[in-house]
């Protein structure tokens, strides 16, 4: 159920990212409810660990809410007026990747990867202070204040996933030359 909070509350960002140029205020909101979805993605993990409720189901559960939910938040930011659509979508895209390698490197290694700069905290964190610097200072010139955000997004995001794949790369390499795969 925490899960599933967690994308009603990147719903909310979306929506208030998306109206956000023309009630910036709105800004305040969906930095909310970024704050709301992080919230809920560390008390669903705690929860059901302290509950015994952790599973391989669970494992489906926490990953795809939270994909549903950087693709409802990015497109938000991409409808928002404040960035070129195309670039909101590149943040999007990328965000998807970095968690895709970091379960990928899951299947074939057995161990999730969390490494590099721009893992979902420091891309909700990122979005937080793009939303409060552009609601400060407005706009800006081209690129935008929030043009800027995604950029240093899109670019956390190509870094976290070369070391993610890095790291992966090296796993296998290391078990190959013990033998083990």
């Amino acid at each position: 159920m925490i899960s599933y909070l967690s994308v009603v509350a990147a719903a909310g960002a979306g929506v208030a990212f998306a109206f956000s140029s023309r009630k910036p205020w709105l800004l305040v909101v969906a930095s909310l409810f970024c704050v709301l979805r992080l919230w809920c993605n560390m008390l669903d993990g705690m929860v059901a660990l302290a509950g015994g409720k952790a599973s391989l189901r669970g494992e489906i559960v926490n990953e795809l809410p939270d994909r549903v939910s950087d693709v409802l938040i990015f497109a938000g930011v991409a409808h928002s007026g404040w960035v070129n659509p195309f670039l909101g979508y590149w943040a999007a895209i990328l965000a998807l990747m970095t968690a895709y390698v970091g379960t990928l490197a899951q299947a074939v290694t057995g161990r999730r990867r969390f490494e590099g700069v721009m893992s979902k905290q420091y891309r909700m964190l990122a979005l937080v202070v793009g939303s409060v610097v552009t609601l400060l200072l407005g706009r800006g010139g081209r690129p935008t204040w929030m043009e800027w955000t995604c950029w240093v997004i899109v670019a956390g995001c190509v870094q976290t996933i070369v070391v993610r794949l890095m790291r992966t790369m090296r796993d296998l390499r290391t078990r190959a030359e013990g033998g083990g795969a």
